[in-house]
């Protein structure tokens, strides 16, 4: 599966070019594999890229601006999705990838299986001492009075 980063080569956006940079510099300082294609440059790729946004992440102009990032076919997002992904430690899901090992996204899966597995045990616990609990407050109260036989 290769990474499709859509930028804009000779575009006269100081921002848009920071964004560009942003997502290809982290791609490449993570090794991860992926294909720049200029959409300045290039009729098809600015056609294809702006038929694959999906309608509601389009801009309300229609247009979408570059970066936009794609796995194979399949849309992952913009710039501002990306960032989020990225701050959140989920950017090898955010694009369609396995985490590699050890990373912090594979370790958070494993440590939120953790946590609903230790949550699923202290409810189970928290249950067992609330029945008994109940079972030693039914046996407080007023003593029975014993019948002579």
């Amino acid at each position: 599966m290769v990474i499709k980063v859509f930028v804009a080569t000779s575009s006269g956006s100081i921002a848009i070019r920071k964004k560009q940079q942003e997502v290809v510099g982290f791609l490449e300082a993570n090794k991860i594999d992926f294909k720049e294609l200029d959409i300045a440059g290039d009729e098809d790729n600015r056609k294809w890229m702006r038929e694959n946004v999906p309608g509601e992440k389009k801009p309300q102009n229609g247009i979408p601006l570059p970066p936009q990032i794609f796995n194979e076919e399949q849309y992952c997002g913009d710039f501002d999705s990306f960032f989020s992904a990225k701050e959140e430690n989920i950017i090898y899901s955010f694009l369609g990838l396995a985490p590699p090992p050890g990373s912090k996204e594979e370790e958070g899966e494993t440590t939120s299986k953790e946590k609903e597995e230790v949550a699923e045990e202290e409810a189970e616990g928290e249950a067992e001492e609330e029945g008994a609990e109940e079972e030693a407050e039914e046996g407080e109260g007023e003593p029975e009075e014993e019948e002579d036989s």
